[in-house]
């Protein structure tokens, strides 16, 4: 390790600092562009020890849980929070638009769709039983350390509020002193946890963790590994007015603004399309938002999902068919012939993102298709195989949902 004074040039895609040496790029976390630093440093990575010039968009962190002034974050769950606000957007906009670029992309990408504290409804926690307390919290950055948190300003207020019950649940359920996961969905009927990483429970235990949750308010479902441990109501979350209950521990959008705001990119651009194909379909995110306008298709991988998503769809009225496949779209990718039927198309994939299916989707002759995205990275390269293909991008907008990290959402719409 050594000790040595850099001058940072730029923000990298992770958000670092970085600042340029003989022996190539260092890293340096919670640094801003244009500051004086002084670091130790190991290899390409450099720990802040002081700061001789400050930016002038540094801010002081909200969330004590952060780390002193912004450095040297001690909470791993946010790592931007020392950034202020119109540069922090600027910064998450840019990196779609260089992703773009990377690819020979050069549309109009509007502002970022912004993120804002207390919208997340979906937290992921690291915990760990110590003899002394029950951990709930983040793992540190590049560390299995735990800071265990008291507040959190991304997550909803009664997410926070129920920090104590998640906590006692945790306890309840800890069989040793190994880290897990406990993972919240804040839910119209109370919060669904969803427990994994935890060895098989002794029947007395399980029956001490069923009454531990039975007698707190506001605990929708507890799952452990997949499987419900005890149910006290069916978690309920709203796709656009459409009720859906969720499989345990499955997919939800983090945030209900985000959502809404993809929905009403994805539904303006499908227009009246009276055929529809929703690709990645998830429980319904937009399939079922979508049946207000035309038929749907929805394909979909995982069995309770896709089932959650059919009961949904066959329980509210008003809908226009909903039909569903269970298909692994990165095994059997729809092939060109199959979009025949279809005036539109969505897809959401998951961030290794749609190589194959949009190869297929090339070929085809549907005239509307809107990409959802949680990488801009693997969106540039499906936008690519398209554009090829002779689509034509309309419209790119970057949305920001997991407040002060380098993630952002994007969604792309195209025609041919």
């Amino acid at each position: 390790m050594s000790t040595e004074t850099v001058i940072i040039e730029k923000l990298g895609a992770q958000g670092d600092g970085i600042a340029g040496s003989a022996g190539g790029p260092v890293y340096v976390p919670f640094s801003l562009p244009g500051e004086t630093v002084a670091i130790a440093r190991v290899k390409s990575h450099g720990t802040i020890m002081s700061i001789a010039t400050a930016s002038p968009d540094r801010q002081e962190p909200p969330c004590r849980h952060f780390g002193p002034d912004g450095v040297n974050g001690t909470c791993g769950g946010c790592t931007l929070q020392h950034l202020a606000d119109g540069p922090y957007r600027a910064f998450k906009r840019q990196l779609v638009v260089d992703a773009l670029k990377s690819k020979g992309l050069t549309p109009d990408v509007g502002e970022i769709v912004p993120a804002r504290p207390g919208e997340r409804r979906r937290v992921v926690f690291a915990a760990r039983k110590t003899e002394k307390d029950m951990l709930i919290g983040f793992n540190q950055a590049e560390s299995h350390h735990i800071v265990a948190i008291e507040e959190c300003p991304i997550s909803s207020a009664g997410i926070v509020a129920r920090l104590p019950a998640i906590k006692a649940i945790a306890a309840s359920l800890a069989t040793n002193a190994e880290p897990f996961r406990v993972a919240v969905l804040e839910t119209l009927s109370g919060v669904d946890i969803a427990v994994d990483e935890i060895k098989k429970l002794s029947d007395p235990q399980r029956r001490k963790a069923i009454e531990t949750v039975l007698g707190l308010r506001g605990i929708a479902r507890v799952t452990l590994n997949g499987e419900i441990l005890v149910e006290p109501a069916k978690p309920i979350i709203d796709f656009g007015g459409v009720e859906v209950s969720p499989p345990a521990g499955g997919f939800a959008q983090a945030t209900k603004p985000a959502e809404e705001a993809m929905a009403e990119l994805v539904l303006a651009h499908v227009g009246k399309a009276k055929r529809i194909a929703d690709l990645f379909a998830g429980a319904g995110t937009f399939s079922l938002r979508l049946a207000r306008i035309g038929r749907v298709h929805a394909v979909e991988a995982e069995a309770a999902a896709l089932a959650a998503l059919d009961q949904a769809a066959r329980k509210t009225q008003g809908l226009k068919p909903v039909s569903v496949e269970k298909r692994d779209l990165f095994r059997r990718p729809v092939m060109t012939q199959e979009f025949k039927p279809y005036d539109a198309v969505v897809f959401d994939p998951p961030r290794a993102g749609a190589e194959f299916q949009c190869k297929e989707l090339a070929r085809s002759a549907v005239k509307k298709i809107a990409a959802v995205s949680c990488n801009p990275l693997t969106l540039a390269r499906d936008l690519a195989i398209l554009v090829e293909g002779g689509y034509r991008i309309t419209g790119v907008t970057p949305i920001d949902q997991f407040l002060w990290t380098s993630h952002v959402e994007v969604v792309a719409t195209l025609e041919k």
